[in-house]
């Protein structure tokens, strides 16, 4: 497995990681430890080292699964945590933000993912008014400086936001997160170039466009998702859209005989300025079938 180092940070992260949306429930499944645990035996045995995941991901549900599963050889792996939203059902959200609620909800983290650190912490889809509260960041300074969290990162809502992150330097951020795939390429514009100059580390989320880039979608499928799939709540036109161009890439990009959400997420990887793909996997068998774009990036 490749690794690549996350900006400043001086981590070695490997090229995949795991994302755990799913484990939250809002995915059209839900999870046990019992179905969570080979996932993270396929990472480990792929020798993946990177797992994303956030505080609500259910009701820090994906921490604790995590926590669990990987108690037995914590030091392997390199965490990543979010704050800023608090779960209260199937997409159902509020947004505490003071201070007080970011210590909370990282304390709140920890205990659920049974460590006493996280190597990477990060915004979690801060609109410009609240990203850039000092008195956020000074407390974030208070956590940083008690030992729980080792480096700052934001996962920024809006992926063509160049405000937020050409302040990373300032604000003391090393890495983003931010969606990029073959059907999104935003960031492409103007903040891969900021992210290059600044040494941020990228993680890129969503490299397989929610899984239209999988091969197991065509268009008219937008129709399928349950209820409880937070994509049946997507516009059925777009999501349309975006099938029937998936459709058109994997006839005109995708050579003949490979794999199409392995190749989506080496496409990735190509780009200089991602660090790593943090694609979800709902069984061992989706996180081997990802650990693969590692070989073809």
């Amino acid at each position: 497995m490749q690794t690549r180092t996350l900006g400043s940070t001086g981590l070695d992260v490997t090229v995949v990681g795991v994302g755990t949306w799913q484990l939250g429930g809002e995915w059209g499944r839900d999870y046990t430890q019992a179905d969570a645990d080979p996932i993270f035996d396929a990472a480990r045995d792929a020798r993946i080292n990177l797992i994303d995941t956030a505080e609500c991901y259910g009701d820090h549900e994906s921490e604790r699964l995590i926590g669990n599963a990987i108690a037995d050889d914590r030091d392997h792996w390199i965490l990543a945590t979010k704050f800023g939203h608090k779960f209260h059902g199937n997409m159902d959200r509020t947004e505490p933000r003071e201070p007080k609620d970011v210590r909370q909800q990282l304390e709140e983290s920890l205990q659920a993912l049974r460590t006493d650190h996280v190597e990477l912490l990060q915004y979690h889809s801060w609109g410009d008014e609240e990203f850039f509260r000092d008195d956020v960041l000074a407390e974030l300074h208070k956590l940083k400086d008690e030992g729980k969290y080792l480096h700052l990162g934001n996962s920024v809502g809006s992926n063509t936001n160049a405000k937020q992150v050409a302040a990373s330097r300032d604000r003391g951020i090393e890495f983003i997160q931010i969606i990029y795939n073959r059907l999104d390429r935003g960031p492409e514009q103007e903040v891969f170039d900021i992210c290059q100059n600044q040494n941020l580390g990228v993680l890129a989320r969503v490299p397989l466009a929610s899984g239209y880039l999988t091969g197991k979608y065509a268009p008219g499928d937008e129709d399928k998702f349950t209820a409880t799939d937070h994509r049946s709540r997507k516009d059925k036109s777009d999501v349309r859209a975006k099938l029937e161009e998936a459709q058109r890439i994997t006839r005109d990009e995708v050579p003949d005989g490979v794999d199409m959400a392995s190749w989506a997420l080496a496409w990735c990887l190509k780009n200089d300025a991602v660090t790593t793909v943090i694609p979800g996997c709902k069984d061992a068998e989706q996180v081997r079938s990802n650990a693969a774009a590692a070989i073809k990036a």
